[in-house]
């Protein structure tokens, strides 16, 4: 039976000195998470660079804070606002922010989480013409919507925990997603 990263967050707090257990509990986490975070953090930065070097330091972060995790919260959520903060944190030390648009045509990566995940509202997934007329219409999006259907669809997060990871309230998140969901309606028709 599959462990919960609870499971596996209490076997990294509470092996003694984060020892062996602790360490290969931490790397199931790790391997559970990185793909999602590593395509977060392209969707924001735009550079396969930033998004592997802003992936690596997001887990080194997370090892080095996992005693102070709240159990009581979702780990998702708190792992995307910490890979959210180091991202704009190395952004600005670039002194060059760059939320440049995502080429999806470009992310083999995004377009099978498209195909693999749930399908949006109104059965979008139909078929590989609607999935690629979908892909178009995404490109037309904002990042910030791109990034909210990601984290909704994709990775199965609920708007509270959104609304966690981008400090802003609910009803703002579920708003811009419906305002999204809208738009890729009407590209759609």
């Amino acid at each position: 039976m599959e462990k919960t990263d609870l499971q596996l967050i209490e076997e990294c707090i509470y092996s003694t000195n984060y020892q062996k257990q602790g360490r290969d509990s931490f790397n199931i986490l790790v391997k559970r998470h990185v793909n999602s975070v590593y395509l977060f953090i392209y969707k924001l930065t735009g550079n396969k660079e930033d998004a592997e070097d802003i992936t690596q330091e997001t887990f080194i972060k997370v090892w080095q804070k996992l005693s102070k995790f709240d159990t009581d919260k979702n780990f998702k959520t708190w792992l995307f606002s910490i890979a959210k903060n180091t991202a704009i944190d190395k952004l600005r030390k670039k002194k060059s922010i760059n939320f440049s648009s995502l080429d999806i045509e470009e992310s083999s990566d995004f377009k099978s989480n498209l195909m693999d995940s749930e399908p949006l509202p109104d059965e979008i997934f139909a078929n590989q013409e609607s999935a690629d007329a979908l892909i178009n219409a995404l490109t037309k999006l904002s990042e910030n919507q791109k990034l909210i259907i990601h984290l909704h669809i994709s990775e199965e997060l609920t708007f509270e925990e959104i609304s966690d990871i981008f400090d802003k309230p609910m009803n703002t998140v579920k708003s811009q997603y419906g305002r999204a969901i809208e738009k890729l309606r009407e590209l759609l028709k």
